[in-house]
């Protein structure tokens, strides 16, 4: 496999469109043909997580974290410098998977609820998602090469269904200018003729690339199609709220917490008498979700990052947050490396980096 085949499949599956848009994610550094020989997880990219690739002859790191966020102005031996410099050095690919992951249905805050043993977990803020129904009308004997063009460049699919079409019969009419060039009929002379109205559903990053096909393919000069713009509830979103199987105290809930992610230290806002069975997270930093939290019944809001006067406001509006580390976004390491195995059916060599990237040191 190539690197632009893992590409395409983890686009597939963690699309790089659903990702904010001040986030860098895909491909930051090495080459679209690059031969895979193995992938290392990690939250970050350090010079230590490099050297690891190195030693396990690892060619491919996709991190949690960007590397690059903004535009590179030098490479040096300050800063980054070092890190990029050591990868271009040893042909090391480095992919980012960020925000595209962290609102995957079984992305970052999916991985800390398993983590600490949430079940019934669903997405806690639920997104839509533009798309368009298609409508194309066109002389029946061109049907399928219409549907062909498609059904190369895998749209018209879902999920689990691919070449999914509807089409009905009926009678077009038309009068061809004395200049014009008619695929069908006569200038100047009425024409009604047998037509095909062809219907199909693209995804709304598809819409170009479905109107480029439809004119390079219609048999028509002036092809008649509509786009229908829809939306729907997204299969993706940010962050998850679950339940416990027992309801456990804070302090029980916080050692808990603490001891199966191996966070030396949590700060707590709110209620400490507070029983806690209904758990709601935003992996990283996302206190701004934490009124939604409430609104979902959630007893306990989980998320890092959490500024003086966000922990007031919290407080005052009655909300319990647990402020984890930033750090505890790690267990993805393990939870992408076995989607990734699942993604490319183990096609390829995975391993998850042993390295600690916490940049706190805590006394």
């Amino acid at each position: 496999m190539i690197i632009q085949e893992l590409l395409h499949e983890i686009d597939k599956q963690v699309p790089f469109s659903t990702s904010e848009s001040w986030d860098n994610v895909g491909l930051l550094i090495g080459s679209e043909k690059s031969e895979v020989n193995g992938v290392l997880t990690t939250l970050d990219c350090t010079l230590e997580v490099v050297d690891e690739a190195i030693q396990n002859n690892i060619n491919t790191i996709i991190a949690h974290h960007p590397l690059i966020f903004k535009g590179v102005k030098n490479i040096t031996d300050k800063s980054y410098g070092p890190i990029i410099r050591k990868l271009i050095q040893h042909d090391i690919n480095l992919i980012a998977l960020h925000t595209n992951l962290d609102v995957h249905p079984k992305g970052v805050s999916y991985m800390i609820g398993q983590q600490i043993g949430l079940s019934n977990m669903k997405v806690l803020e639920e997104q839509q998602e533009s798309y368009y129904k298609v409508q194309i009308f066109l002389p029946d004997q061109d049907v399928e090469a219409m549907k062909a063009a498609f059904n190369e460049h895998h749209l018209a699919q879902t999920e689990e269904y691919s070449e999914v079409f509807f089409q009905s019969q009926g009678k077009g009419q038309f009068k061809p200018s004395a200049t014009a060039n008619p695929h069908l009929g006569q200038a100047d002379k009425t024409e009604t003729v047998y037509e095909t109205k062809l219907e199909l559903m693209v995804d709304d990053k598809d819409l170009a690339l479905a109107k480029e096909l439809i004119i390079q393919t219609h048999p028509y000069e002036e092809p008649v199609y509509d786009f229908i713009k829809m939306s729907r509830t997204s299969s993706v979103g940010l962050g998850i709220i679950g339940e416990l199987n027992v309801t456990q105290s804070v302090n029980e809930f916080v050692q808990n917490y603490k001891e199966k992610l191996a966070i030396p230290a949590v700060r707590f806002i709110g209620d400490q008498s507070a029983q806690i069975k209904r758990v709601a997270i935003v992996g990283g930093a996302g206190i701004e979700y934490a009124n939604l939290a409430k609104a979902q019944q959630a007893d306990l809001f989980i998320t890092g990052d959490v500024k003086h006067h966000e922990a007031l406001d919290a407080l005052m509006d009655g909300i319990n947050v647990l402020d984890v580390n930033h750090y505890s976004e790690y267990v993805m390491k393990e939870g992408l490396k076995s989607l990734l195995e699942e993604w490319t059916n183990g096609t390829i060599k995975v391993l998850t980096s042993s390295i600690n990237t916490d940049p706190y040191q805590y006394m």
